[in-house]
């Protein structure tokens, strides 16, 4: 299964503070335990969201462009993990190391919609997910 870990931002994030030597290495080092053992599927770090935009969707289906910063957003991201493990406690038992404070959610896989599709055009649009995924593995 798999799990992406956020990192909360904080105030230093969002301004832009960059974070001291002593966490890059420490994460470096988590990073670098997660690779070796096969979890890690991908990992970053993002800009503040006053680099960032949000697209909102109004009741009328038009699209708007919100710059950021997001002052009305209470939790925002500072980073995220993609890890695959066998269990949500295997997630836990490697965050429980890591050198940030994080948030894990599970990540929807194709199957799990399974009960929700009734038509021909979900199907095909659960087979077009399936081999996506299939090229990108």
């Amino acid at each position: 299964m798999r799990f992406m870990v956020l990192v909360k931002a904080d105030d230093k994030s969002e301004a832009g503070v960059m974070p001291d030597e002593k966490l890059i290495v420490d994460m470096g080092k988590f990073n670098e335990q997660l690779v070796k053992a096969g979890v890690m599927l991908a990992g970053e770090g993002l800009h503040p969201s006053s680099k960032g935009a949000r697209i909102k969707i109004g009741a009328d289906g038009k699209r708007t462009v919100i710059d950021g910063p997001f002052a009305e957003t209470k939790e925002l991201i500072a980073g995220f993990w993609m890890i695959q493990v066998k269990s949500k406690e295997e997630a836990l038992e490697w965050f429980l190391r890591c050198p940030a404070e994080v948030e894990l959610r599970q990540v929807f896989e194709a199957a799990d919609f399974a009960p929700v599709i009734k038509t021909a055009e979900g199907r095909a649009v659960m087979d077009a997910e399936a081999e996506f995924k299939k090229r990108n593995s």
